[in-house]
């Protein structure tokens, strides 16, 4: 006969399982520091990529002006103000990148724990439902 009730939770844990259960179980299989540090130091190289291109298409874009007042530039200033940028943008993407990262792993741990208490649900059911067995044909397995 089939059980209504366990169904529905076989359903339930198989679509979090294919669903977000499956970002949520890749992440638990991280320490919250290992997987913060893993994603801020992406942050870092995507960040100098990122800036990179911007400071390349900057200087594409100024090149002739660069060319005919370079000689007039405190080149000292510009340095210091394309490190500062950096450095600022570095910074902010930086502390983005941990909020994003400890909610998302807050979240995923919240999901993979309602996921184990469901597996845990199911196993009492197919305990439950052992005994029954047992208790009906006499036989233990």
């Amino acid at each position: 006969m089939l059980d209504v009730q366990k169904i529905k939770k076989m359903h339930k844990l198989a679509v979090y399982e294919s669903g977000e259960g499956k970002q949520h179980l890749a992440i638990s299989n991280y320490y919250r520091s290992d997987y913060i540090g893993l994603a801020l130091i992406k942050n870092f190289f995507l960040t100098t990529i990122a800036y990179a291109l911007l400071l390349l298409g900057w200087v594409g874009y100024k090149s002739e002006y660069l060319m005919n007042n370079l000689h007039r530039m405190n080149l000292t200033l510009l340095v210091t103000g394309i490190i500062g940028g950096y450095i600022i943008l570095l910074a902010v993407y930086s502390v983005l990148t941990y909020i994003y990262c400890t909610v998302k792993y807050a979240k995923a741990q919240k999901g993979i724990q309602e996921y184990y208490e469901g597996l845990g649900q199911m196993k009492k059911i197919y305990d439950r439902e052992e005994r029954r067995i047992e208790k009906i044909t006499g036989r233990r397995n």
